[in-house]
């Protein structure tokens, strides 16, 4: 059995989880955790100065939650899927070879133990005033208060960002601008070549080991 986890990391309204469930209805034997899922209660995020509360930071978030239920996936990816309602495709008479796991998220590149597990990295990126115009048209509970995205949202972004370039490799940026098919289709041919090389190595190996216990 191979496992393949995925990063589908981007700026607010930046198109993450479109993407994720979108390749999920694609992608054979695949599952999507949210970061957004694990948000910290409101009273136990701190403000700011300025009165802003700080979501836009590791600390609003139960990491230790989100990296448990990976940690689950990897362990045994059929049954984590099958008490999350995903579909498993599979023959009667042979169990699916390759599972894959997506991680979609705002921060997931700047928490350092989810970094080495991810296979592929991607990250969805729109200008200053694309984000603005998405941001302002969703409504948050709690609500984003006056002047949130300016005084702390954007701000948050580029210092998180900064951080994230000078740490982690190989992120493949993404225009979050283009159209979600050409979005969807360019990251789902990028996977699939990337399974299909999964795929080879799984039997490759699995040939090895029958061939072993031939001679035997």
């Amino acid at each position: 059995m191979k496992k393949v986890i995925i990063g589908i990391g981007g700026m607010t309204n930046g198109g993450k989880t479109t993407l994720s469930k979108s390749l999920q209805e694609l992608l054979c034997n695949s599952c999507v955790i949210s970061q957004d899922n694990f948000f910290k209660d409101d009273s136990l995020v701190p403000t700011d100065i300025n009165g802003f509360k700080q979501y836009d930071s590791l600390d609003a978030l139960h990491m230790d939650r989100m990296m448990g239920d990976i940690g689950l996936w990897q362990e045994d990816p059929e049954c984590f899927m099958t008490s999350r309602g995903c579909a498993l495709k599979s023959t009667a008479s042979e169990s699916p070879n390759v599972f894959v796991l997506i991680v979609e998220g705002f921060l997931i590149f700047n928490h350092k133990p989810l970094n080495s597990l991810f296979s592929k990295k991607y990250f969805l990126q729109i200008p200053y005033e694309t984000c603005k115009e998405r941001r302002s048209s969703r409504v948050y509970v709690p609500p984003d208060p006056p002047g949130y995205f300016d005084g702390y949202v954007w701000p948050m972004y580029l210092k998180n960002r900064k951080a994230m370039e000078e740490t982690v490799d190989d992120i493949v940026f993404l225009d979050g601008t283009q159209k979600r098919e050409t979005l969807l289709s360019t990251v789902l041919a990028d996977i699939q070549e990337m399974l299909m090389v999964t795929e080879m190595s799984y039997h490759v190996s699995n040939s090895a080991l029958i061939s072993q216990d031939t001679c035997y």
